[in-house]
Order: C-alpha cells, then structure tokens, then sequence
C-alpha cells in the first residue's frame, strides 16, 4: 500500500519577521542549516506520509531549485498569494479522491503528534475533518476552537483579544477528507481580504459534517516572529518531543 500524502502551505511571505525574509520565503527560514520547510518534510516523512504537495508562492523558483529530483515533492503555484483556503484547493489534483494531512509550512510538530492527527481521521469513517489544537492563554492570534467532546462546534479566525470562552488554538494541522473541497469552493473573501481555511472547516460544520478536534501532547511551535528562532531552533536539537 502506497503511503498518504500530505500537503503542505507554504506561498506565504512571513511579513511577521520583518528582515529575516525580505528575500526570502519563510518555510526556507534556516534552522541549523537546514530550511524549516525540510524539518516539516522530516516530521511528515517519520509520520508515516510519503508523497508530498507544496503550495508555493512567493520566491517559488527558490523551492523548486532546492527540491528539483525529489520524486516524492509536487509542486502547486498559488498566485496570487490570497489565503490558506484558496491555497487549499489547488490540492485537489494531487489528492484526488483520498484523505490527505495538510500543514502549514511554518509549523514545527512532533511525528506522533502528526500521526496521531492522520489516525484519529482513520478512526472515525464519520469524519470529514480533524483540526489539531494546542492549548494557549488566549487564541487571538490563530483561530479560537470550540468543542464538546472532542468534536468542534464552531472556530473563529482571530478572534478579539479576551473575547475567546476557549483555550484551543487550531495548530495548523489538519486531516481532511475530499469533502473539504466542496467547502472551500464556497468560501468567500474574509475581512482581512483573504480566503481562510478556517472558513471552509466553518462550511463543514454548516452542512452537518463532523470535524473533530485533536490535542498536541508534544513540542509545537509556530514559526511566525522573531522570536519564535531561538523555540525553533530548539525544537529542531532533538527536542521537539518535550
């Protein structure tokens, strides 16, 4: 049996860390000499996963030169660069009729947090969807999930600070099932001018679909600031685990 695929977004610019990707994407930030987006593939690849999508963006000649001969990457061209849900749907081509995972290109995750994600799709036949979630203060940064019993009742991109009544933060992995594609083709611009993913695992939830929630139990990090470097940097020492 051939191994899942898995998809990850990474057209973005990384506007977050100001100097460190003027020129340069942010999944191809360099930790220990390794792009970022390598230590995503590495993690995928120890989960089990063995065909690959990136959805690329800005400077997306500089992916395909570091990946050229890699008969496991695909590439997909988002352009212009409007969203993860518009990112999203250019991977349909690749997934075809199969459940895939999908990562953002920016996150640092343990394999067993990744596989646990892929194998709680698996388990339940009834499940369009399963939203990774980390535990924060506040979500107002990311996007705010709400659940009862482990299955979401409803997430918002970005909430206002302190207006959130949870503690789960979608973690940027997901295991979705085709149906997802059906919802991203409704999704319209947000109001940060913007399709959200969020929006279209909104859409599921509108048409009676069921999306669960998984916890991380292992290091994560969002590589989305400077100082996030030195959390990635130690993630990325064998420590992704703690």
């Amino acid at each position: 049996m051939s191994k899942p695929a898995a998809v990850i977004l990474a057209a973005g610019r990384g506007t977050r860390l100001q100097q460190v990707t003027r020129d340069l994407p942010k999944p191809l930030l360099a930790l220990h000499g390794r792009p970022l987006v390598e230590h995503v593939l590495g993690s995928l690849r120890e989960a089990g996963f063995g065909r690959f999508l990136l959805v690329v963006g800005y400077r997306h000649e500089l992916f395909y030169a570091r990946f050229a001969g890699d008969p496991s990457i695909h590439f997909a061209l988002q352009d212009p660069v409007d969203g993860t849900g518009s990112a999203a749907r250019l991977a349909r081509p690749f997934t075809r009729d199969e459940p895939f995972l999908l990562i953002f290109g920016d996150i640092l995750a343990a394999p067993e947090d990744i596989r646990a994600v892929w194998q709680r799709l698996a388990a339940d036949p009834q499940a369009a969807a399963v939203v990774a979630v980390k535990e924060v203060d506040d979500p107002w940064q990311g996007a705010a999930v709400y659940e009862a019993g482990g299955v979401v009742t409803e997430i918002i991109e970005k909430p206002p600070f302190g207006t959130s009544r949870t503690r789960w933060n979608s973690a940027g992995i997901f295991a979705f099932r085709p149906a997802v594609y059906d919802a991203l083709a409704r999704i319209e611009k947000s109001p940060r001018g913007e399709y959200e993913l969020s929006d279209g695992l909104r859409g599921l939830l509108a048409a009676g679909q069921r999306v669960l929630a998984q916890p991380l139990e292992h290091g994560w990090r969002d590589v989305g600031r400077p100082e996030d470097i030195a959390a990635a940097l130690e993630l990325t020492t064998g420590r992704l685990r703690g």
